[in-house]
C-alpha cells in the first residue's frame, strides 16, 4: 500500500483518494468530538483515547514501519507540543460550553487559517471561486454557532470563555493541519510518520487525566471509560490519519476545507446522540456548509 500511495501523489487518482479520505475524516472527527464531549469528563475521555491509540501504535512504530530519518525527531517534537496545546484548549472549551456551539467555532476558525498557511508554506493558492466557497462554508459554520448561542438556555454563564477557548483551539487546528502536512511530506514512508506520531502523541494527556481521576470525589467506572478510549483510538486512526494522508496526496487547503463538513455531522450527532435540538434553521445552515465545500472542490 505504501508504494501505491506514493505513486499516486499529485495525480488525478491521488486527488480522488484525498477527497474520500477528507470526507471520511470529517464524519469520524465529528464522532470523535462527540466521544470527548459526551458521557465522561472531556479530560478523562481524551486521556483514555490518547492512551489507547498510543499503546496500539507502539508495536507498529517500533517493529513494523521503517524508523524515522534523523531530521524527523525535531518534527515529532514540534508536533507533540502543538497537539498537546490543542488538546488542552479543546478540553477547556468542551468543559465550559455546549457541543453544538463550541464545535462549529473550532472547526470554522481552523480551515480559514489552514488555507492561508497552505498558501504561505506550500504555495497552494485558491482561486476566486474557491475563496467564495470558503466564505460560504464559513458563513454556514459561524451562522450555526451564532444560532446555537442565541437559542442556548443552559450554561450561558460559562459560554463566552468557552467561545474564547474554541477560537484559540481553531487556530491550533490550522497550525497542526499545516504542520502535520509538512511532517508527513518530510519522510519517505507516510506510515512511519503516522505510527510514530500516534505513539508520541499518546503520552501527555493520559498523565493529566490520571491525575484528574485521582482527585475526583466520584470518579467514573474505569470499564466504560476505557472502552470509550479504545473506540476513540480506532476512530482517531481513521480520522486524523486519513486527513494527514490526504494532505500528502493532494492540496492541504482543500483537504482542510472538506474536513470541516464535520460540522454538519456534528450537528446530526448532537441531535441524535446528545439529544440537542435541531430545527429547520440549523438544517439550512448545514446545507450552506455543504454547499461551500462543494464550491471549493469543483472550483478547483
Amino acid at each position: 500500500m505504501t508504494d501505491w500511495l506514493i505513486s499516486i501523489e499529485g495525480t488525478e487518482t491521488g486527488h480522488h483518494v484525498a477527497l474520500g479520505l477528507a470526507l471520511m475524516a470529517a464524519f469520524l472527527h465529528a464522532a470523535f468530538g462527540a466521544l470527548q464531549k459526551g458521557r465522561h469528563d472531556p479530560w478523562l475521555s481524551r486521556g483514555a483515547i490518547d492512551a489507547s491509540y498510543g499503546l496500539m501504535a507502539a508495536p507498529f512504530a517500533l517493529f513494523v514501519v521503517p524508523w524515522p530519518e534523523p531530521h524527523m525527531w525535531v518534527i515529532f517534537a514540534g508536533a507533540f507540543v502543538i497537539h498537546t496545546i490543542y488538546k488542552i484548549l479543546q478540553a477547556m472549551a468542551y468543559t465550559r460550553g455546549a457541543y453544538t456551539v463550541v464545535y462549529p467555532v473550532v472547526r470554522g476558525t481552523g480551515p480559514l487559517f489552514a488555507v492561508i498557511g497552505a498558501s504561505l508554506i506550500f504555495h497552494e493558492h485558491f482561486n476566486a471561486v474557491q475563496w467564495a466557497g470558503v466564505a460560504t462554508l464559513l458563513a454556514g459554520i459561524f451562522g450555526l454557532a451564532l444560532y446555537n448561542y442565541r437559542t442556548l438556555t443552559l450554561g450561558r454563564e460559562t459560554l463566552l470563555p468557552a467561545l474564547g477557548f474554541a477560537f484559540a483551539t481553531g487556530l491550533f487546528v490550522a497550525l497542526y493541519t499545516t504542520y502535520d502536512a509538512y511532517g508527513i511530506r518530510a519522510t519517505a514512508n507516510p506510515f512511519t510518520f503516522l505510527a510514530w506520531f500516534f505513539m508520541i502523541d499518546g503520552i501527555a494527556i493520559p498523565i493529566v487525566a490520571a491525575l484528574r481521576y485521582r482527585t475526583m470525589s466520584h470518579p467514573p467506572a474505569l470499564g466504560p471509560l476505557l472502552s470509550r478510549g479504545v473506540i476513540g483510538g480506532l476512530i482517531a486512526y481513521a480520522s486524523f490519519g486519513g486527513i494527514m494522508l490526504a494532505t500528502r496526496l493532494d492540496k492541504v487547503g482543500e483537504a482542510a476545507v472538506l474536513r470541516e463538513t464535520s460540522t454538519v455531522f456534528a450537528a446530526l450527532i448532537g441531535w441524535l446522540a446528545l439529544k440537542e435540538t435541531v430545527g429547520p434553521r440549523r438544517v439550512a445552515l448545514m446545507a450552506l456548509i455543504a454547499l461551500g465545500a462543494v464550491i471549493v472542490e469543483f472550483g478547483g
